[in-house]
């Protein structure tokens, strides 16, 4: 009798499984490890991170939304976005100008910064969504805003270490707002223009040694050797002095240990947004004890800088080409002899 019951219990367990049918992980589409979704009939699902979206079709495409932080602009301004936003905060740190033209004309409101966010204002707005990078220290917030019905999502695109991962988050917004057919252009362009420039650097026969950064008090902070940065000098064809390093985040490291490792530096680039060797020198003065500082180049990220925005830390976040296209002629200037620097600038 018990081997009866047993079988029988058997039956309904692999009959309930084919009627469920579960997803498997290839009905996801993968922007990343961090990024993934799929498109169902009545949904289209979103993880990102630790979080989980369910955005029923009626609800979208979205058509009034929120951001919290600059980073995420890169994307609205890709796809022509810009007037689906009404509140933005920090707009001093936004270098769009149509951003700001449609602040002026009260279309986009100021809802504060990560000091303090206008929470009242957001409420009272009720956009359809609020995006934002997920900081843990403002959890009491986002739980606020979601208890008002805001949805919060968070897109941690910071996160990716693989350039054209970050450029691709296209699609994702491309999803949300009924642009999937230019966002998948766009990105389509983006990544055959990041191969093409991959392929040229290869043609060069030198590998310049690169540093980056500078000290912040007593330590200069070096991304590690698995980090975007690591990548982005790579496809460059050139040598980045802390590519051993298996850290996906950057490293502190003393004065005199980067000393060392960049003894045979030629180029130093991402020097912060100082407008002369001067003003670096003023930071620290042992930078003139180094050969890349005396007779190498030195290049800022201030080529696109408005006040206190900086659009490579906006558009550059979507246009991982251009960023490499700058590397490409940093580095090996006679494969670009007709393109001058986006985001870079060389430092007199």
């Amino acid at each position: 009798m018990k081997s009866y019951f047993f079988a029988f219990v058997a039956f309904l367990l692999i009959f309930s499984c084919k009627k469920e049918t579960p997803k498997t992980v290839t009905d996801w589409e993968k922007i990343s490890e961090n990024l993934q979704f799929i498109q169902n009939e009545n949904t289209f699902d979103l993880k990102s991170g630790k979080f989980n979206y369910s955005f029923p079709k009626e609800k979208l495409p979205l058509q009034k939304v929120m951001l919290l932080n600059a980073s995420l602009v890169g994307y609205f301004t890709e796809l022509g976005l810009e007037e689906k936003i009404i509140g933005i905060s920090s707009p001093e740190y936004v270098y769009s100008e149509k951003i700001h033209q449609l602040i002026d004309q009260g279309k986009i409101t100021n809802i504060g910064n990560e000091q303090k966010y206008n929470v009242e204002k957001i409420i009272a707005l009720k956009p359809d969504a609020v995006f934002t990078n997920y900081i843990a220290s403002f959890e009491n917030t986002y739980e606020l805003l979601k208890k008002n019905g805001i949805e919060i999502i968070f897109l941690d695109e910071f996160l990716e270490q693989n350039p054209l991962q970050k450029s691709k988050y296209l699609i994702v917004f491309g999803k949300l707002f009924n642009e999937e057919e230019k966002a998948v252009s766009r990105f389509n362009e983006i990544e055959k223009s990041y191969d093409s420039l991959k392929t040229l650097a290869r043609k060069s026969a030198t590998k310049p040694i690169v540093l980056t950064n500078e000290i912040y008090g007593n330590q200069w902070f070096l991304p590690g050797g698995k980090t975007n940065f690591a990548q982005f000098v790579a496809d460059a064809n050139a040598q980045y002095i802390n590519s051993e390093n298996d850290e996906t985040k950057a490293v502190p490291m003393s004065f005199e240990e980067v000393f060392v490792k960049a003894e045979k530096a030629e180029f130093w680039v991402n020097a912060g947004n100082h407008k002369t060797k001067k003003e670096l020198l003023q930071i620290n003065p042992n930078y003139a004890k180094m050969n890349v500082f005396n007779k190498g180049k030195i290049y800022t990220v201030t080529g696109r800088e408005k006040g206190n925005a900086n659009d490579y830390f906006e558009s550059g976040v979507v246009r991982a080409d251009l960023i490499l296209k700058d590397y490409v002629k940093i580095f090996h200037p006679e494969l670009l002899p007709n393109y001058e620097l986006t985001y870079t600038k060389e430092l007199h």
